[in-house]
């Protein structure tokens, strides 16, 4: 597996990305972005789906991920683990690439494909034609979670948990965390967090 980039790095890149893109990031409490969240993006289904298609009755997990990202590939079996349970609990879950495969060819969606079939996603795993998805969000990078609850409000924000290296190690499960605490209808524990991972590999503008 690839180094990883220490911590202070990536949150000054991060914020780099976030002014280039000038995207503020979603901020608790805000709503699902309506210029988005009806969008249909392909599948690796070969349908297409918007968030506002997998929308649940409990609420709704949108993920920002890739294939080419190493902190994705030290997460993604856990991504896969939290994302089919939480469906289970009445939240609606997507997640979407929004790397442009022409500057990470491992973001094609043909890889896509087989990494939702090795890692058994029963989830939409879904391509960002644009980009303008994750700038709608102010996501800018991978993974990244954004928990809304049933009216859409968004609750928590940030990584799945305190220990991408060692799933062994994991102290603070962030996101299963909030979601018990949304269904059980309790205060979400920690609501945002800082999510490391590599920035989102945006298509241009048109």
């Amino acid at each position: 597996m690839k180094r990883f980039i220490g911590v202070g790095t990536a949150v000054v890149t991060l914020a780099w990305i976030a002014v280039a893109q000038n995207t503020p990031k979603l901020k608790l409490g805000e709503m699902i972005p309506a210029s988005v969240a009806k969008i249909k993006m392909l599948n690796v289904t070969g349908e297409r789906v918007s968030i506002a298609d997998v929308k649940g009755p409990r609420g709704t997990l949108v993920i920002f991920s890739c294939n080419s990202c190493p902190w994705v590939k030290a997460w993604e079996t856990r991504i896969a683990e939290v994302g089919n349970w939480a469906q289970t609990q009445g939240i609606g879950v997507i997640m979407i690439n929004s790397n442009d495969p022409a500057k990470s060819p491992e973001d094609r969606y043909e890889v896509m494909q087989q990494r939702a079939k090795e890692r058994g996603f029963a989830f939409p795993y879904v391509v960002d034609e644009t980009s303008d998805i994750a700038r709608a969000f102010g996501a800018t990078h991978t993974p990244e979670f954004f928990l809304f609850d049933a009216a859409g409000k968004l609750v928590y924000t940030g990584a799945l948990d305190d220990n991408a290296r060692d799933p062994q190690a994991v102290k603070e499960r962030y996101v299963r965390n909030a979601i018990e605490a949304l269904v059980a209808g309790h205060p979400i524990p920690v609501a945002q967090t800082k999510s490391i991972g590599c920035t989102i590999k945006f298509r241009e503008k048109m």
